[in-house]
């Protein structure tokens, strides 16, 4: 069985965003995980929270959880932390 994060995206800085595209999926590759999805958002239904609607998603998964803890916590992804806080604001969580 998978573990499944799903990242909702707020964009801020176009460019940016893009360079984290493009380095951020090796780096989840490392360390046992798949991107299943990752897109736009088209429609907003319902937004109850009174956040923000998200611009993007992304959806991985990781063969455990201590897997996508390895990652989150890895040096080659915090090295990507700097360019994803000018990129993006992001709400990134496990479902289950």
């Amino acid at each position: 069985m998978s573990y499944r994060i799903v990242g909702l995206i707020t964009v801020r800085d176009p460019a940016a965003f893009d360079d984290y595209r493009s380095r951020v999926g090796a780096t989840i590759a490392q360390y046992g995980g798949t991107v299943r999805q990752r897109g736009a958002v088209d429609t907003v239904l319902w937004n109850e929270t009174g956040g923000v609607a998200p611009d993007a998603f992304v959806d991985i998964d990781f063969p455990s959880k201590a897997d996508a803890q390895r990652w989150a916590d890895s040096p080659e992804y915090q090295a990507l932390l700097e360019v994803r806080s000018r990129a993006m604001q992001l709400l990134l969580f496990a479902v289950t």
